[in-house]
C-alpha cells in the first residue's frame, strides 16, 4: 500500500517540528571549552563587587543627565526592584523623549558625584541606552459619540506615553567560551578585555515590557514614577530573548503592527524550556489542524449536492459573522498577515453559500439553478430550521439591542461606523452560541447526524481544546476566550447526539455525507 501525499506531507510537517524543538533545546546548551581552545571567561567569574547607576535625559547623545538610581555594591546575582520617581521636563511634556542609561562599573569609593560620560570611560563598565517613552495614540482618541464636546477634545495623533516598568536582564553565569564556537545571538553584545574577559552581557528586556503599561504624559503632567527591575538569566535564556526580538523586529517589517506583536510577548517572557517546547508543538499541531480542517471541509461542500440534515440558517451565520470579523480587523487597521487569511475565510464561507442557494458565478452574472425541486428531506430541514429561528429570535435580537445601546450610552468609540462593527463582532462573540444551535436542533428532530461533515467537525474540535490551553497563555478579549469554550460545549454536544442516533452501518461514513444504500456499498465491495 503507497502512502498518500497527505500522509508524507505530515510525516515531513512533524519532522520539522521536532527539529525545532531540537534547535530551541541546542539554544539553552552553553558552549564548552576544551583543552587547547582559545577561550574568553567572563568577567563576572571572579565575583567582582559593582555599581548600578541609572540616568535620565532627554537627548539620547547629550544634554543633562540626572541620576536617579545608584545601587552601592550592587547584588547582581539576585532580582532587584525599585520605584523610582521621575520629574517631567518641559521638553518631554511637549511630546519629546525621555532616554534611559543603565550602567554597571566596579565598585569603588570615588563614585560620588560622578557624571555619566565619565562612567562610560571606565574600562569594565557596561552600558544600555533605550527610550524610556513610546509614542502612542492615547485611550481619550476614543470618546462617547453621544458627548460632543468629547468629540472635539479627542486626539488622534501619537503623544509621548512613559513605561510605567523598565526591565534589564544579565547573564550572570560562569562562563567559558570558545573563540571558535561563540554563539551568534551574543556576538555583538560581547566586549573583550586586556585581560581575555568578556565583559557582562546586559540588555534591555523588551519581552517584559508591554503596551498596557505605557502611560500617557499630557501637558499637565509634572512628576510620575515608574518601576525599574533587574533580573539575572542565564545564557541560553538570553540568547533565545535575543533571537526572540530579532525575529519580531522581522515581523514588524514584513508587515504586523506593535500591538499584534505584544500579545505574542507573554507567551515567551517568563516562561521555561519545557513549556516553550510544548507551546511550539502545541501551536504547530493547531496549524496542521486548522489546514485539514479548511481542506475537510471544502472537500464536503464541493461534493454536497443536497441540504438534507444541514442547517442553511448555520450557514449564512457564519458568512455574516466572518464578513463582521473581517471588517472588525479592518477597522482596526490590522496587519495585511492577518486581515488576508481572514478575507480568504470569508470568500469561502460565501461560497458555501452559493452551495447553499445552488447559484453559479459567471461573466454573465448570477445564475440561480431553479430546476431542482426541493426534495421531502430538505423541506423537513428548512421547516426545522425555521422553527429553530423563530424561537431563537426571541432571545437573540433584544440581547444584539442592549449591548449595542449599552455601548452607545457608555463605551467609548472613534467613531460610528466603530461602534457598529464592534456592537457586530461582540454579538458574533457573545451570541455566535445562540446560532449554533439551529444545527443541533435539526439533528434532535431528524433524528440523525449522518449529514455532518464530521472529519472536519473533529479536526475543528481538537483545535478548540487547543485554544482552551492557550487562552491561558495568551493574552485576549474577555469575549474570544468564553468563545474558545463556547464551541467545547457545542461539540460535547454534537459528540452526545452522534451516540444517540448512529449512523447506519450501510451508509458510508466519509466528509461528503453522502448516503448509498446497502445494494451498492455491496457491489462496490465486490468490485474491490
Amino acid at each position: 500500500m503507497r502512502p498518500s501525499l497527505s500522509f508524507l506531507l505530515i510525516c515531513v510537517f512533524f519532522f520539522f517540528i521536532l527539529k525545532s524543538i531540537y534547535s530551541l533545546i541546542g539554544i539553552f546548551q552553553s558552549p564548552t571549552c576544551n583543552k587547547g581552545d582559545v577561550c574568553y571567561k567572563s568577567f563576572l567569574n571572579s565575583k567582582p563587587k559593582l555599581d548600578l547607576f541609572v540616568f535620565v535625559s532627554d537627548n539620547s547623545r547629550s544634554g543633562n543627565f540626572d541620576e536617579i538610581l545608584h545601587q552601592h555594591n550592587f547584588d547582581y546575582t539576585s532580582r532587584f526592584e525599585r520605584e523610582v520617581p521621575l520629574e517631567i521636563s518641559k521638553t518631554t511634556r511637549n511630546n519629546g523623549s525621555i532616554f534611559i542609561h543603565t550602567i554597571l562599573v566596579p565598585s569603588k569609593s570615588n563614585y560620588e558625584d560622578i557624571n555619566l560620560e565619565d562612567l562610560v570611560k571606565v574600562p569594565e563598565s557596561t552600558y544600555i541606552k533605550n527610550r524610556l517613552t513610546k509614542y502612542a495614540v492615547p485611550s481619550s482618541a476614543t470618546f462617547n459619540l453621544l458627548n460632543e464636546q468629547a468629540r472635539q477634545a479627542a486626539l488622534v495623533r501619537p503623544v509621548t506615553h512613559l513605561r510605567s516598568k523598565y526591565a534589564v536582564i544579565m547573564c550572570t553565569d560562569n562562563l567559558d567560551i570558545p573563540h571558535s564556537d561563540i554563539p551568534m545571538e551574543i556576538m555583538r553584545h560581547l566586549r573583550i578585555n586586556r585581560n581575555r574577559e568578556f565583559l557582562p552581557i546586559a540588555q534591555a528586556d523588551l519581552l517584559n515590557m508591554r503596551l498596557r503599561e505605557l502611560v500617557e504624559i499630557t501637558p499637565e503632567t509634572r512628576n510620575l514614577n515608574f518601576t525599574y527591575h533587574y533580573t539575572p538569566t542565564s545564557l541560553g535564556k538570553m540568547r533565545f530573548l535575543l533571537q526572540i526580538e530579532a525575529t519580531l523586529h522581522q515581523f514588524l517589517e514584513l508587515g504586523f503592527t506593535e500591538k499584534d506583536l505584544d500579545e505574542v510577548k507573554g507567551v515567551f517572557a517568563d516562561t521555561n524550556l519545557y513549556l516553550l517546547c510544548a507551546t511550539l508543538c502545541i501551536g504547530s499541531i493547531h496549524l496542521l489542524l486548522d489546514f485539514l480542517s479548511f481542506k475537510n471541509d471544502v472537500s464536503f461542500w464541493k461534493s454536497q449536492t443536497s441540504m438534507a440534515g444541514l442547517s442553511t440558517k448555520t450557514v449564512l451565520w457564519r458568512a455574516f459573522s466572518q464578513t463582521i470579523v473581517f471588517l472588525y480587523l479592518l477597522d482596526e487597521g490590522t496587519s495585511l498577515l492577518v486581515l488576508v487569511p481572514s478575507g480568504i475565510a470569508t470568500i469561502i464561507e460565501f461560497w458555501k453559500v452559493s452551495k447553499v442557494f445552488k447559484t453559479t458565478i459567471s461573466w454573465t452574472g448570477l445564475k440561480f439553478n431553479t430546476s431542482e425541486k426541493e426534495t421531502n428531506d430538505e423541506k423537513k430541514t428548512r421547516e426545522y430550521d425555521e422553527e429553530c429561528m423563530k424561537y431563537l429570535s426571541f432571545v437573540l435580537y433584544p440581547l444584539c439591542i442592549a449591548a449595542a445601546v449599552y455601548s452607545l450610552l457608555y463605551q467609548p468609540h472613534r467613531s460610528w461606523y466603530s461602534w457598529t462593527i464592534n456592537s457586530l463582532v461582540n454579538g458574533v462573540y457573545a451570541f455566535g452560541f445562540l446560532f449554533m444551535l439551529p444545527q443541533l436542533f435539526i439533528n434532535y428532530r431528524l433524528k440523525s447526524v449522518a449529514a455532518l461533515p464530521w472529519r472536519a467537525f473533529t479536526y475543528r474540535a481538537f483545535n478548540t481544546f487547543i485554544d482552551d490551553i492557550f487562552a491561558f497563555i495568551i493574552t485576549m478579549p474577555m469575549a474570544h476566550r468564553v468563545a474558545c469554550f463556547r464551541d467545547d460545549i457545542v461539540f460535547l454536544v454534537y459528540l452526545y447526539q452522534r451516540w444517540l442516533y448512529p449512523v447506519d452501518k450501510t451508509r458510508t461514513d466519509d466528509i461528503t455525507g453522502e448516503i448509498i444504500p446497502g445494494d451498492e456499498v455491496k457491489n462496490k465491495k465486490k468490485d474491490q
